[in-house]
């Protein structure tokens, strides 16, 4: 079953631009480690929050990803730059756009 992982991030006051550039870095290990997308995106209206959206083969793969060297990186590097993290995980039973 495709997993799904949807994060909200604050940043730190002015720091959002700095965690986009680090979100979006291109990394081919996520594709090889089972992920199906990955798309960040901000809100003018919300001017210190990154909005992520996962979709992942499995919650094993999600999982797994984090010990991928370009991961730990990303992670290692962006966690200065955080206030705060909130999301939810969960198990896609469907979609209107597949049979």
């Amino acid at each position: 079953m495709t997993f799904a992982n949807v994060g909200v991030l604050e940043t730190a006051p002015g720091r959002r631009d700095e965690v986009v550039a680090v979100l979006t870095r291109h990394n081919p290990e996520l594709g090889a480690a089972g992920c199906l997308s990955y798309e960040v995106g901000v809100d003018d209206a919300a001017p210190d929050t990154v909005f992520v959206t996962e979709l992942w083969e499995s919650e094993d793969a999600h999982r797994a990803s984090l010990r991928l060297p370009g991961v730990r990186a990303a992670i290692v590097e962006a966690r200065p730059l955080l206030a705060g993290m909130d999301g939810r995980r969960f198990t896609v039973v469907g979609s209107p756009l597949r049979d």
